[in-house]
Parts: C-alpha cells; structure tokens; sequence
C-alpha cells in the first residue's frame, strides 16, 4: 500500500480492510460555505491566555489509546486563539526562505514522494480509497499540483511536518504544545465539562466544530456549512476563547506517540460518527515525524 500516514490510515482502516488497499485518484474536497465568517483582523494571530490548574487527562476514554486516565497539574501558558494560518506561514516562508518537507519530498522524485490527500468517494464505490500519496501536494497547493491557497489566507495551513511546525513556532517566539498542554486547554475549554463531545455538538445535535456530518467517507451532508477546511473561527470559541480545537484539522504536538511518530489532536473535518469519532479532547493518534497531509495543522504556544 503506498505510504499516507498513520493518521490517515486509522481514520479508514476498516474501509481498507474491506476493499483492499491501492491508492486511487478521487476528488479534492472544497468548500461549500462561500459566505465570509471567521476572526476579525485584530484576532489574527493573538494569544489567549491558559491559567495554570489541574483537569484529568483521558477522563472520558472512548478507544484504548486514550488511556491511562490521570489527574495532572498544568503550569499556565498562552496558546494561539487558532490554527496557524495560510497567510501566517507565507509571512514565514517569504521572511526565511523556508522549505517544507512535503515540497522536497515531492521534489525528490522518489517512487514514495509526496503527501496524502483525502478525496470524497462520490460513486460510493467501497472498493476505493479515499486517500492519496500526491507528489506535489504542499501547503500552497493542498490537494497537488494546479490548486492553490488563493481565497483561502485564513484557513489552516496543512501538508506540514512537525519539523516544519517547530521551525514556524521558533520563528514566530513560541513552540508547539505538548499533548498534555494542548488537552488541559481543549477540556477546560469545553461548552460542557462533563460531556466529551460538547466541542463539536450541542446536546440537540446542532454542530459546534468542522467535523464530518453524513456517511464517511462517501456523503458529507455538510450540515456545519463546510466540506473541506474552513477559515478559523468560523464557530463559536470555547469557554477560554479559543478558536477550533475540535475539528477543522488535527493539530501537531510535541509529544511523541512512539517511534518515529508524533501525537496528533482534536479531530478534523474528517471525523464522522461512524468513523473516526475523535472530536474530543481526550482522542489522539499518531502521525510520522516527517509526514504530512491535508488534514493535519498546528497551533504554538507561548511560555
């Protein structure tokens, strides 16, 4: 099977198990919310300040690896309002010269170049795969060669590594969030402490986040106005402020998940109730050090 990432691959591992495994080209998805929405220009970039506190890690575990459940204490921190940015990254690229790892792995002209890419399965056909290795794919070109990020400055920046998220965050005076940071931040932040899946539903079911409505990975009904990535703060921030840190893209960490892999969080706007139920603050997954895709960001953090 070609290389698409771990994340990738345990959002469709059952699809695969059942269709086998060739990578295939399928649609890129897009939005479908053309309306504006999202920060205002001051909220761009801005920090809200985390106080320090305690909360339990994994106190509402749904798959195995989201345990051990633990009480921790959390020093306080300031973590970005939302996801780095289109235009925030290209502020970085054009100050440095910077270049990513997807664009030389897609530069390399190795057989396994490039970075995954999602496609809706629009013929509902289950012997397909949703995911691509598209050589090309980058983060001003999202889903490969002959896309682009014009319109979409405010939206997450994906097909970066954590390599590429740490080189941002230096840059720009911060560094990325361990996983236990970026989850005390997610769960004290919730509409509803005691109910997991608050940051991405409320209890009638209307959405709160980007995430998948619908049958993955073949209909996205769409019903949180987006198929695709959204520009930031399109939905109400949580009780600390903060903008999408359930859904819209997963976010890196720096904390390893195992060998070669780091941890990944919030979900994105591909988590569907009958896959991939990772909108919650406790849900993690790994993600390879040096690997990207289009559905997978970051935020940082300041000390």
């Amino acid at each position: 099977m070609k290389r698409i990432g771990l994340a990738a691959a345990a959002c469709v591992a059952a699809l695969v198990a059942l269709s086998g495994c060739d990578a295939q080209e399928t649609p890129a998805l897009g939005d479908v919310n053309t309306a504006s929405c999202g920060l205002s220009g001051e909220e761009h970039g801005s920090f809200v300040s985390i106080p320090s506190g305690a909360f339990i890690k994994g106190a509402n575990p749904v798959y195995p690896e989201e345990r051990a459940t633990l009480r921790l204490h959390v020093d306080g921190f300031e973590l970005q309002r939302h996801e780095v940015t289109n235009a925030q990254f290209a502020a970085f690229v054009e100050a440095t010269g910077y270049v990513t790892d997807a664009e030389k792995s897609g530069a390399s002209g190795r057989p396994d170049a490039g970075s995954a890419v999602f496609g809706l399965i629009e013929d509902g056909d289950s012997k397909r795969q949703p995911w691509s290795l598209v050589a090309g794919a980058t983060w001003k070109a999202p889903e490969g060669p002959g896309s682009s990020i014009e319109s979409r400055a405010a939206h997450p920046v994906v097909h970066v590594s954590l390599a590429d998220a740490r080189a941002y965050a230096a840059w720009a005076g911060g560094r990325v969030p361990t996983e236990v940071e970026w989850e005390y931040a997610a769960a004290t932040g919730l509409p509803d402490a005691d109910v997991s899946t608050s940051g991405a539903y409320a209890e009638d079911g209307t959405p709160r986040a980007n995430t998948w409505q619908g049958v993955f990975p073949f209909y996205d009904q769409a019903e949180d106005g987006f198929s695709g990535s959204s520009p930031v703060g399109c939905f109400a921030p949580d009780r600390h402020g903060l903008s999408d840190m359930i859904g819209n893209v997963w976010e890196l960490t720096d904390t390893p998940y195992g060998d070669g892999t780091t941890t990944i969080k919030g979900g994105s706007y591909l988590c569907a109730d009958n896959f991939c139920r990772r909108y919650r603050p406790e849900a993690r997954q790994p993600q390879e050090t040096h690997f990207s895709s289009n559905h997978i960001g970051f935020r940082i953090i300041r000390d």
